[in-house]
């Protein structure tokens, strides 16, 4: 049995979590982002890049790969759910 996650969540639900009762254009601006760009994250309407993962572990001081790693589970989560061709293995000559 995989120990991966079948549906994870989005790392902005978490995030909502973390910044609760904090006020989003000011922690947006405290970690150099504009307000659009982390209410998108927050709204699930985009992913955590390792640029933001390194802004959110600075602010939240949490480690970097946390918010990389969930974003990773979660992308890879998404496209196990989408249908794709069947691809064949290569035979690598040895």
């Amino acid at each position: 049995m995989s120990s991966e996650m079948y549906n994870p969540a989005h790392p902005g639900l978490v995030l909502q979590d973390y910044l609760e009762g904090h006020n989003i254009t000011q922690v947006a601006k405290h970690i150099g982002v504009s307000r659009v760009t982390l209410s998108k994250i927050l709204n699930c309407r985009a992913g955590i890049t390792a640029e933001m993962s390194l802004r959110l572990s600075a602010a939240l001081n949490t480690n970097p790969s946390f918010w990389f790693d969930m974003q990773g589970n979660y992308d890879m989560a998404q496209a196990r759910k989408r249908k794709r061709p069947r691809i064949r293995p290569l035979k690598i000559a040895a």
